[in-house]
């Protein structure tokens, strides 16, 4: 992908762009230059890297509606947790917390999942979401 990296940002000199593994993101200023590109990323994908893009995970929005990426949805002054990334959060702590109680896990490595999941809340604006999380933890370990 580094390859498609350099493409992006000296070839078509895109000022907005980022990728992490196989996620990446362009914004622009109008949706014609947007349009625009995903022929050619579809074309330098698929003969450069024998890649090719995930056909429902293409889509061009305004700013506003928010930037879906990487778990987040990034909205022009703040940052939420996407939807579904909050219920996997909360899925599979629950999960932890049951093999912490059958023997499976240690304390210390349910505790370390509990951080790792606040780490994650932490790069969003969801202050009340991990209060949330610490109060479901805290139920059902007394259980």
């Amino acid at each position: 992908m580094n390859e498609f990296d350099q493409f992006v940002k000296h070839e078509w000199k895109v000022k907005y762009y980022a990728r992490y593994t196989d996620d990446f993101i362009i914004v622009g200023p109008n949706r014609e230059g947007l349009d625009g590109y995903l022929p050619r990323i579809i074309e330098f994908l698929d003969k450069k890297l024998a890649l090719a893009l995930h056909p429902n995970k293409v889509s061009i929005r305004k700013f506003h509606q928010g930037v879906d990426f990487l778990g987040y949805v990034t909205l022009p002054h703040h940052k939420l947790l996407r939807s579904k990334t909050k219920g996997r959060i909360f899925r599979k702590l629950r999960m932890r917390v049951r093999e912490y109680k059958s023997g499976v896990i240690t304390k210390q490595t349910l505790e370390q999942s509990l951080q790792s999941y606040l780490g994650v809340l932490s790069h969003a604006n969801a202050y009340e979401l991990s209060q949330e999380l610490l109060s479901q933890y805290w139920f059902w370990i007394g259980d």
